[in-house]
């Protein structure tokens, strides 16, 4: 990463601390691809007549966004812009449905999911990561496969095969997350092995946890391979992706876009997504951002079976 790049990425981290909701770094430090957007959808009316009244009478939708995850959500600091594959993905799916997607970014999670159960937001586009805990209160329409790999310096100087190499590393993961409960009970293991345990470094956001690998905090960033593939690009070649194509101590992983539990919006959001994907609109986006490897055949509802 260059000096100028490093620089700009740590504002855009002290600025996230400060603001929480709204993160810089879709502001000049994350550069979006070139390229035409989807092309435009006709609408099913098919598909507006099985949408909720509400939905109906208002002409739109409102999804909330819990910051930034690119290249799938990229959120500006306004806290209504957003761009990146769901952005474009959900532009095309109001097309479709006859309606206008509205974007809101709240501060975490918990305050998406929170604010989709009592009725403030219709879903999150996401992709939202599908786990069977999740699903008790929520209904996930999935759109993406996801893997969880590692960022690390350019030519992998500590041999990061899987996640059963990282025995006396530092790696920094997003706290809160799964990726951060796998590298803890690997941690533990290691302990019982006789190895060095893990250093876990935990951070609220995916710059300050890149930050530490690029300026030789961490060893490695542990997360999702899409947004990783993507802020190695962004690294001008001092980064690199470690151990693609393991488990590292997870099933199959599913993410999607959200919506309350039993919504009559599931189903909608679930025959609009697989329109995309039939009509080839879908694949174009995914191609676009860089994501052909998370592509799905078929949109599917509470994938997840752990």
């Amino acid at each position: 990463m260059s000096k100028h790049a490093t620089a700009a990425l740590a504002v855009a981290v002290l600025l996230l601390a400060g603001c929480g909701a709204n993160p810089e770094e879709a502001e000049g430090v994350l550069d979006t691809p070139a390229g035409q957007p989807a092309a435009a959808q006709t609408k099913d009316q098919a598909l507006h007549d099985r949408l909720p009244d509400k939905v109906r009478q208002t002409g739109k939708l409102v999804s909330v966004n819990n910051g930034s995850f690119p290249p799938y959500e990229i959120a500006g600091p306004d806290g209504r812009s957003l761009t990146g594959a769901a952005a474009d993905m959900s532009e095309a799916l109001g097309q479709l449905l006859g309606v206008k997607i509205e974007h809101v970014t709240v501060d975490g999670l918990p305050s998406s999911l929170t604010g989709i159960a009592s009725g403030r937001y219709d879903f999150a586009i996401g992709p939202v990561g599908d786990f069977a805990d999740r699903q008790k209160n929520n209904d996930f329409v999935d759109w993406v496969k996801e893997y969880v790999v590692f960022a690390v310096p350019k030519g992998n100087p500590d041999k990061i095969g899987s996640v059963a190499d990282t025995c006396g590393l530092k790696i920094s993961v997003m706290a809160g997350g799964s990726a951060e409960a796998v590298i803890k009970s690997r941690s533990a293991a290691c302990v019982k092995e006789g190895k060095p345990k893990i250093t876990v470094q935990s951070y609220k956001d995916q710059p300050t946890s890149v930050l530490a690998v690029s300026s030789g905090r961490a060893d490695a960033f542990f997360s999702s391979q899409a947004p990783l593939t993507y802020f190695v690009a962004q690294a001008g070649g001092k980064l690199e992706l470690a151990g693609k194509g393991q488990a590292n101590g997870f099933d199959d992983l599913f993410q999607g876009a959200v919506v309350g539990k039993d919504s009559p919006l599931r189903d909608v959001l679930k025959d609009g997504f697989q329109k995309l994907m039939d009509n080839g609109t879908y694949a174009k986006i995914m191609d676009k951002w860089g994501t052909a490897g998370n592509k799905l055949d078929r949109a599917g509802v509470n994938l997840a079976t752990s």
